[in-house]
């Protein structure tokens, strides 16, 4: 298995994380309430992010990124989720899911014509991949693309696609046969916005991460060229789908270490200075109790998160690895975020309080790039094929 190599050493990147780290502290924690209650980042936070490099991160330096590893990613990924969560989705699939499928699976031409564009964030691309019928587990693809001649012809119907109402691009999974002994039969194409029969449905009404906008994506009889299909394999999706969502996994992980790291913090400053009976509440030993539980998951999930991307990028797992990382961190998020709530009291039920928007939003990660659920299938089934395989 081939090694994932940043093009950025640790020494030069540690000042990038600082002006990222300083930048989301001082210009966007600031603002988290305006982009709740516009349910939109604001046109110069998106300057800021395209001229700091951010649309581009991941991608390779010869298409205009920064060339950043996993290992690097994840350490970015633990200050996007310090702050509102819609911050990292506008520029996630660019460097994630959907722009590691060109980098990873593209032809030479296909990454020409798109991935600078990705990097500058001249382009929004969407990882059009979930539908009605078929999300944690690809195979359950619905959306056919039928070949006609030259060009190919898609229908169907995704859902909840992150960046949809925005999107230039749609990397775009469908089914080009049943599977079969020869594969599973996806492909996956790159869709222009534009094209004649792409509809998208209003933005979605989300329980939290106001300002990161997904919505149902239809195909009605889509005619792509045949350079429009990954890599020019009808069989290369569910690989650039797995591969692509094994790599996200470890970010969103990460993402939830930051966002568990934000609501530790809000707890301890007010833990500190609120009373009861005259007494800090920090100094109840029930209070310490829940900041002692948050500070052992942070620290815990810092430490599997950092690990499991190392392990990614040397190549000795990107399978079980991920999962486990996604699942206990994202899980570890959730508790860590309704504890912030209970120190809190009543007051962390209130909005505009940032524990409040932040047990909203991290309940979504337990839900993409794989449920919970799936994540211990994977866990389950890869550990016992290990075994037999002894």
């Amino acid at each position: 298995m081939l090694s994932e190599l940043s093009e950025i050493s640790d020494e030069d990147f540690q000042p990038i994380l600082a002006q990222v780290r300083q930048w989301i502290r001082t210009r966007v924690v600031p603002r988290e309430n305006e982009i709740a209650d516009a349910d939109a980042i604001p046109d110069d936070l998106r300057a800021q992010a395209k001229e700091m490099g951010l649309f581009g991160y991941a991608i390779p330096q010869q298409w205009g990124g920064l060339g950043l590893d996993l290992t690097q990613d994840v350490e970015f990924a633990l200050e996007f989720g310090y702050t509102s969560l819609a911050l990292r989705s506008m520029f996630g699939t660019n460097n994630g899911i959907a722009g590691q499928v060109l980098v990873g699976f593209g032809t030479d031409e296909q990454k020409q014509e798109w991935l600078e564009r990705l990097a500058s964030g001249e382009v929004v691309a969407s990882f059009a991949l979930t539908e009605p019928g078929a999300g944690s587990n690809p195979a359950g693809l619905r959306t056919k693309a039928i070949r006609d001649g030259d060009d190919w012809v898609i229908d169907g119907e995704k859902c909840f696609i992150t960046n949809a109402p925005l999107a230039d691009l749609f990397v775009t999974f469908a089914r080009t046969r049943p599977a079969d002994e020869s594969g599973p039969g996806i492909a996956v194409f790159l869709v222009p916005a534009g094209t004649p029969g792409v509809e998208v449905a209003p933005k979605d009404k989300k329980m939290g991460q106001e300002g990161a906008w997904t919505a149902n994506v239809r195909f009605d009889g889509v005619r792509v060229p045949a350079a429009a299909l990954v890599g020019e394999d009808v069989d290369a999706g569910y690989r650039a789908a797995m591969a692509s969502l094994a790599r996200g996994r470890v970010h969103i992980a990460a993402l939830a270490v930051g966002t568990a790291q934000r609501a530790l913090d809000e707890s301890l400053a007010h833990a500190a200075v609120a009373t009861q009976g005259g007494t800090p509440i920090g100094d109840f030993q029930l209070v310490q109790a829940m900041l002692a539980d948050q500070q052992t998951g942070v620290l815990a999930g810092r430490a599997l998160v950092r690990d499991t991307a190392a392990k990614y990028v040397s190549g000795e797992d990107r399978r079980i690895g991920p999962s486990v990382a996604k699942l206990f961190c994202t899980e570890m998020a959730g508790k860590t975020a309704d504890l912030a709530v209970q120190i809190h009291g009543g007051s962390g039920y209130m909005r505009d309080l940032a524990v409040e928007r932040i047990y909203r939003d991290v309940r979504l990660l337990r839900l993409y790039e794989g449920t919970s659920e799936i994540q211990r299938l994977i866990i389950g089934g890869g550990l016992v094929r290990q075994a037999k395989a002894r």
